[in-house]
Order: C-alpha cells, then structure tokens, then sequence
C-alpha cells in the first residue's frame, strides 16, 4: 500500500483518506487485469476530499509530473473504476507542479531567468489542462464585470460533450479550490 503513495521528503505521513485511496489503487492492480500491467510502476503524491457544493464531492488525486503521460494513458479506465469504488464521487488526476515565485534566484551553476513553465500563469493553465482531460480546450475568454470580477470562460469541444456534460460543475468547483479563479465551461 505504501508503493502507491510517496510523499516527498519532510512532508507529513499519508493522512487515512489518501492510505484509502493507496489501498484501492493497489487492489485495482491486483484485481483488474487490463490495468494491472499500466499501474505497476504508477503512484500518487497526495489525495484530497473536495466538496463541491449541492451536496457533491469529488477526489483530487495528485501525480508526479514525470508520471503524468503514463496516467493519461490509462487515465479513463482508471478514473471509471476509481469512480465506482468511491461511489458517486467524481475523481480528477492533476500533476503535481512547482510555482517558483517572481523573485527566484538562480544557484551559482546554473544561469538564467525562471523558466515559464515554473509562473503561476503557466501551472494554473495546465491545471486547467488537466482537469478537464481526455477533452481538449478549444478556447478562452476572459470577462472582465463591472464590479472588478473576472470570469473565465472556456470552450471545451463538443465531441466529448456527452461525457463530460455531468462533470462540468464539479471541473469548475476544482479549478476554482485549486486556483482561487472562477470559470464556466462551454461546449463549442
């Protein structure tokens, strides 16, 4: 069970919740022979219970960024069995990524700006990425209200809408616990 989840070093031991998600993750492993293969070498870095308002709550499993291609691959089986065993919560796979603030400075080796793939702008996009996937983001709009409030709107493409249209406001109540930023999703 501790193969499936590893934190890194000088963070706190898996709380229950994640050790139960480890648990199902391994019995999938050993159970589910199409997916025995694929998880083998795959863990998790953290899980997180999210409510998502009306009574719902979805699970956030958090990957290792090297691993993320790997769980793309399996992403759909594995997110339809998770869903099955945690009953009737939505689970979304988001890799885990390093913000590296404005003022970050180089080691004496290494020369350069910080890279655009460490800002804020750019994890928060590919967190956006991440929760929606397999769908892919046709497009994006910023409203700016009256009030000072932004909105952001984004079009998602209408080949995947028949599996996706019941999980939209769960991907908005995510995005919007992981990044503090509202946003509606259409099908365009």
């Amino acid at each position: 069970m501790a193969a499936k989840i590893r934190k890194s070093a000088g963070t706190a031991e898996p709380d229950e919740f994640e050790l139960a998600v480890a648990q199902e993750l391994l019995n999938l492993e050993m159970t589910s022979t199409e997916l025995k293969a694929s998880l083998r070498d795959l863990y998790i870095t953290a899980a997180k219970d999210v409510d998502c308002g009306g009574g719902r709550k979805a699970i956030i499993l958090y990957i290792p960024y090297k691993l993320q291609k790997s769980f793309n691959k399996i992403q759909q089986r594995l997110v339809r069995e998770l869903e099955k065993k945690f009953s009737g919560k939505h689970v979304i796979l988001v890799a885990q990524r390093t913000i590296l603030g404005k003022s970050y400075a180089r080691s004496s080796k290494t020369k350069g700006p910080r890279p655009r793939s460490r800002t804020l702008t750019h994890v928060q996009e590919a967190i956006l990425d991440d929760i929606v996937y397999p769908t892919e983001i046709v497009g994006k709009r910023t409203r700016v209200k009256t009030d000072g409030k932004r909105v952001m709107k984004v079009y998602l493409d209408s080949k995947d809408q028949p599996n996706v249209e019941g999980k939209i406001d769960t991907f908005a109540a995510v995005y919007g616990k992981l990044t503090n930023k509202q946003v509606t999703f259409v099908f365009q």
